[in-house]
């Protein structure tokens, strides 16, 4: 069994090879037009955009993996059908459901390759391609840079941070401090700040207002120190797209916000599809089991492999949908994000089952 075992799961991952294969220049072409838009002399150039897509394709291969796992599935398996490699394995008393196991199996091992892939490669990689994209862009561009403005709030203190230049150099800060009765008793504006050690940034160039007993007050300092509420690291952080994080990253980021009172349910919601990505990836490759043993003489394999894009578009459209309406309906984030895969994992499971039962 041991030698039939290796032997699917040698075939299998050559499917995600070939699925891979396919999938990611097609994506990785889209991506590239996309990024055209935004290419123009003296600011964004076209080895810009591509060096861009080529940095973000961990991150498409890992948001991929699902799609990769179950045409990559149905591939492998779909070939060893048009052999009769798995109606010989049938006839040897070897049952759907073992070999179902085996496909898991290998679903387990990509979905780890992902994840570690998603935590070390993609999110690094991706967040420099994005700093490389809006460094470009903003070159080009010498607007007021609100579009990258950054909000944060911690007891009585809410902060505006309108940019940050070259990636790590706040920019157009204001500061709002309100009293015990939310009234502005103080607001603070400084042009750029120096991060200094242990969260205290040095404000350059700052206007200082006051109000006390309906009299205003205002001073114009060079410099003025300002414990921050935000760390340099969390502010790195904070000007990335949530789906760019890794799961530490995320982490740290949920309980900042829940410690500041800031709402952390997009984070929250992002962190826990990270982690349920692996159970739509497990539960993708376990639908290649009946797509591969059903109908065999019906339908060929590439009739099976369009179905199952098809079937897997739906899958994620359907998953893109809750999300965005748990997150609108403010339903629980682990919900959200987990339990779609769980049901899709269980129905999997169910559907190899009585395939089994009503084939022995």
């Amino acid at each position: 069994m041991k030698i039939i075992d290796k032997y699917l799961f040698v075939n299998i991952f050559l499917g995600f090879a070939a699925a891979a294969a396919l999938l990611l220049p097609l994506f990785s072409t889209l991506d590239l037009v996309s990024e055209l838009d935004d290419v123009s002399e003296g600011g964004y150039r076209l080895i810009q955009a591509v060096e861009v897509v080529i940095m973000t394709l961990p991150r498409r291969a890992v948001e991929l993996g699902p799609f990769i796992a179950l045409l990559g599935g149905i591939a492998a398996l779909g070939q060893l059908a048009l052999s009769q490699e798995l109606t010989t394995l049938r006839a040897a008393g070897i049952s759907a459901t073992r070999i179902g196991l085996t496909t898991l199996a290998a679903g387990a091992v990509l979905a780890l390759m992902l994840g570690a892939a998603d935590e070390f490669i993609a999110s690094p990689l991706q967040q420099k391609a994005l700093q490389l994209r809006t460094q470009a862009i903003a070159s080009a561009d010498k607007g007021s840079g609100k579009e990258g403005s950054v909000w944060a709030r911690k007891d009585k203190q809410v902060v505006r941070i309108g940019n940050l230049r070259l990636g790590r150099i706040p920019t157009h800060i204001e500061i709002f401090n309100f009293d015990e009765s939310d009234r502005l008793e103080e607001y603070i504006f400084a042009d750029y700040a120096d991060i200094q050690p242990d969260g205290i940034w040095r404000l350059n160039n700052v206007q200082l207002k006051r109000w006390s007993d309906g009299k205003e007050s205002i001073q114009q300092l060079d410099q003025m120190p300002w414990q921050s509420v935000l760390r340099d690291t969390r502010l790195k952080e904070v000007t990335l797209p949530a789906e760019s994080l890794s799961a530490s990253q995320l982490h740290r980021y949920v309980q900042f916000l829940k410690n500041t009172g800031q709402p952390a349910a997009q984070y929250e919601v992002a962190l826990w599809q990270k982690l349920g990505l692996p159970l739509l990836t497990l539960a993708m490759i376990l639908f290649s089991v009946p797509f591969t043993f059903a109908q065999v003489r019906s339908t060929g394999l590439g009739g099976k492999l369009a179905l199952g894009a098809i079937v897997g578009l739906l899958i994620y459209v359907s998953n893109q949908i809750v999300v965005n309406l748990g997150l609108l309906l403010k339903f629980n984030a682990l919900a959200v994000a987990i339990l779609p895969a769980l049901i899709l994992l269980a129905a999997a499971v169910a559907i190899v089952h009585r395939f089994d039962r009503g084939h022995s």
